[in-house]
């Protein structure tokens, strides 16, 4: 794949330590669509050839009139801070490409601050540990910013973007910030009701590419908010204004009434786009949708014959997720094994009995639809093993007690699970199964598709 010397990719991170299995453990569970973003995010960074990431984070230290730059040249953080010492991130400074950065701010009066003596603060930290946990390693340039004003952040990353284009180097850039604070009653910011509005004009923008309304934004919104993404945006914006834009929520959750925002504002013109993927992909998730709309709004059931594609008409497993538009679970149901003749109508079934018969919710609402979002894993046929024979990284786990009463499942690759022994261990309590009871497993993969 060929590569100019550039800005090759542009993005948006969240940055709760929760999302670190060593920090979240079990709990990383409620932030999984998040950290599958994460990896999607860094497939498109290496996709993209970035030799040098740009992190701006909003809780490095502040200063009022200048944006800062961790001192090299090597770059450390861990996550002591939050019972987790032995998870450590090591980078190497890009030395020459910052002191063009410098270069280029000062020549629009911008000042850039080294600091040294710093560990990586989580806001750099986070973003960094799933870039290299999913496989990238490179560089780094790590900044913090500033109480300057709207406008002196975006005019920050043009000077970015024009140091960039000096350099000769393919270089990807990450806004690291969550959005609202305040979207629950229990979120750590205290709870207000309108806080949802500034997720979702963020959003809006991205996914139609308006970034600008992002920058214009009002401000008192933003305040009501109370996030700490916004100057990283901007500072985003900036750089990736005249770049080749393609826009894309890739996630948005909010297990924990915080905002936790994956995203794409600008890509190099060579790495694949969501349009060059297969349509089944974005069909699945959009099937469960079509299917418990129409029948929420109608009564009626879609017919699975106008879904015709390979891949719907093979019979398969599958479980339907529906969650709120801030990540609170609103129902799931799923089949181990195929009950129906295709997976299309596994899905259209499974859905609308997510929607309707999950009996730990009220059946979805028609005033609820338009913030609903859905997600589908879809299960490969399960086939007996033993305890040697799983992967808790690849495979996915049954358990069932010797009589096939108790039955109880774990999908693959879920973050602190990192031994089978584990893996059969929680799936079996998920099932009431004793751990002195005799067990049979079974293995299985899974494709999950989100929209």
């Amino acid at each position: 794949m060929a590569h100019t010397s550039s800005l090759v990719f542009a993005g948006i991170a969240p940055h709760p330590p929760i999302m670190v299995p060593e920090v979240g453990r079990d709990a990383c569970v409620d932030v999984q669509n998040s950290i599958s973003a994460m990896a999607e995010l860094t497939e498109r960074v290496i996709a993209s050839g970035a030799e040098t990431v740009v992190i701006i984070s909003p809780h490095a230290p502040l200063e009022a009139d200048a944006f800062i730059a961790y001192e090299g040249p090597q770059l450390y953080g861990d996550f002591a801070n939050f019972r987790a010492a032995t998870a450590t991130i090591h980078a190497e400074l890009d030395e020459e490409l910052l002191k063009e950065i410098t270069r280029a701010a000062g020549e629009e009066e911008l000042v850039v601050l080294r600091i040294k003596g710093h560990d990586l603060d989580h806001g750099t930290a986070v973003p960094l540990y799933f870039l290299h946990r999913n496989g990238w390693n490179g560089r780094v340039i790590a900044l913090g910013y500033s109480f300057l004003s709207t406008e002196d952040h975006v005019r920050f990353g043009k000077c970015i973007r024009q140091a960039i284009e000096r350099i000769g180097r393919r270089v990807a850039f990450i806004a690291s910030g969550d959005l609202s604070h305040r979207l629950r009653r229990d979120a750590p910011a205290g709870y207000n009701p309108d806080a949802h509005l500034f997720d979702e004009e963020v959003l809006d923008a991205i996914r139609t590419c308006s970034t600008s309304r992002i920058v214009d934004i009002d401000q008192e919104m933003r305040r009501m908010a109370g996030e700490c993404g916004y100057r990283s945006m901007l500072v985003a914006i900036g750089v990736a204004q005249g770049a080749a834009g393609n826009c894309e929520v890739i996630s948005y959750e909010a297990p924990f009434g915080v905002g936790y925002l994956v995203a794409q504002l600008a890509r190099s013109p060579d790495l694949p786009s969501a349009a060059d993927e297969p349509a089944e992909q974005p069909g699945i998730p959009a099937l469960a949708r079509r299917a418990i709309e129409n029948f929420i709004t109608t009564g009626t059931v879609i017919d699975p014959a106008n879904e015709l594609s390979d891949l719907f008409s093979a019979r398969a497993g599958c479980f339907v997720s529906i969650k709120t538009h801030d990540g609170d679970l609103r129902g799931c149901i799923g089949t181990i094994d195929p009950v129906k003749d295709t997976l299309a109508e596994e899905i259209i079934w499974n859905a609308i009995s997510a929607a309707t018969r999950d009996p730990r919710f009220s059946p979805v609402r028609a005033d609820e639809l338009l913030n609903l979002k859905y997600s589908v894993d879809v299960l490969s046929a399960p086939e007996p093993c033993a305890l040697d024979d799983l992967d808790p990284k690849i495979y996915g786990v049954i358990v069932e007690d010797e009589n096939g009463v108790r039955r109880g499942l774990l999908l693959p690759n879920l973050p602190g699970i990192d031994t089978a022994g584990k893996q059969v261990e929680l799936a079996a309590r998920k099932a009431g199964i004793s751990p002195e009871a005799s067990i049979k497993l079974f293995r299985f993969r899974a494709d999950r598709y989100s929209e």
